[in-house]
């Protein structure tokens, strides 16, 4: 899951004119993925799946079918192949749904407006299963089901800093008693990936959370910008003041 600090709103200015970037591919993902989650076993409300021990070997049993088991995935079948797309659009609570939207959602509006509605969708795809597939390579013996579409939301985070390194963004540190700070983005999202740099080291201490993907995803987006674009896009922040927002890790 994204996440280890809020980031609540990007200001941003092109030129001189202020503008309101369009993103139906970003928004589309984010109904897609919600929809999905409230229709699922993890939303709880579905009575379909039953409640106790049956909501629970109903959830586990949705997670391995579409999200990604490392220990099927290299063995040949076709279906494994498709999960690490699939999972993309899976999610295990409402706290891992509404983190992952909320990052998209900040990160995402400018970044599909600079590549394009096409390029974008091919983009946040094929980085997200590759950043699965990463993952999914380096703990080929797992059998505990990956889901999420943290591996994507942070290639959108990489290629973000890329073309948009001054863009400034508003941050809820938990060790600044949650004040809300405004950085640029080339100080806060390096800050994240280092964040999940550590995490990733401690993988085996803490939750399930798939650090080594978001790496692997932030990277690939990163060079895939650099290679793309080349030139980052000048970006000046707006002077009015950035909403705030929540995102628990």
């Amino acid at each position: 899951m994204i996440g280890n600090w809020s980031v609540a709103h990007i200001s941003a200015r092109f030129g001189s004119v202020v503008r309101r970037p369009s993103a139906p591919v970003t928004h589309g993902l984010i109904a897609v993925c919600c929809l999905l989650f409230l229709t699922g076993p993890a939303a709880g409300l579905d009575p379909a799946y039953g409640s106790g021990d049956g909501l629970l070997a109903a959830q586990r049993a949705y997670f391995h079918r579409w999200g990604v088991v490392p220990a099927e995935l290299f063995e040949g079948s076709a279906r494994a192949a498709l999960t690490p797309a699939t999972a993309l659009f899976v999610h295990g609570s409402w706290v891992h749904l509404l983190g992952n939207m909320l990052f998209l959602y900040v990160f995402g509006v400018m970044t599909e407006e600079r590549m394009g509605r096409v390029q974008f969708t091919l983009f946040y795809l094929g980085c997200g299963y590759l950043a699965l597939l990463g993952y999914a390579a380096a703990n080929d013996g797992s059998t505990q089901s990956l889901v999420g579409a943290s591996g994507a939301i942070s290639a959108v985070l990489g290629a973000f800093l890329f073309l948009f390194p001054g863009a400034r963004v508003t941050s809820l540190l938990p060790f600044l008693l949650f004040l809300p700070l405004r950085f640029p983005a080339w100080v806060v999202l390096p800050f994240w990936a280092a964040l999940q740099w550590v995490a990733a080291g401690r993988a085996d201490q803490g939750p399930g959370v798939a650090y080594l993907a978001h790496l692997v995803g932030f990277g690939l987006g990163f060079a895939f910008a650099w290679a793309r674009f080349g030139r980052p896009t000048r970006v000046r922040s707006a002077p009015a003041p950035a909403s705030e927002g929540e995102n628990q890790p």
